[in-house]
Parts: C-alpha cells; sequence; structure tokens
C-alpha cells in the first residue's frame, strides 16, 4: 500500500503544476458526465412534453400548409 501512495505522492502530488493539472481536468471531467448525466435523467422525467419531443407535430403541420 505504501508503494503505491508513494507513486501517486511522485507523479502527481510533488509537482505543484501536474497537481493544479490534474485537479482542474478532473472538475472538468466530472462536470460534464454530471452535466450528461442530469439532462438523462431530466430528458426521462419530462419525455414527451418537451419541445424537442412535440415540435414535429407543430412545425409539419406548417410546412403542409406552406406548400
Amino acid at each position: 500500500m505504501a508503494g503505491v501512495l508513494g507513486g501517486i505522492y511522485n507523479s502527481i502530488v510533488k509537482r505543484n503544476a501536474v497537481f493544479l493539472t490534474t485537479i482542474f481536468a478532473g472538475a472538468f471531467a466530472t462536470n460534464i458526465i454530471f452535466n450528461i448525466g442530469a439532462d438523462s435523467v431530466w430528458d426521462q422525467i419530462n419525455k414527451g412534453r418537451q419541445w424537442k419531443d412535440i415540435k414535429q407535430r407543430y412545425m409539419g403541420d406548417q410546412e403542409e400548409e406552406d406548400e
């Protein structure tokens, strides 16, 4: 266990620039993953009630009237 922690310390934490880069990259990845997950849950809960779900019903009628 000490060898693994020592390896992590020497490769990531020992140098400040690498440590900060790792933190910012992790925060960025976490943000993207959380947003994708939250959007997926929101779309499942509100399926059929959002504009992207009913747009074709209303826009399709307008296209037929224009012709």
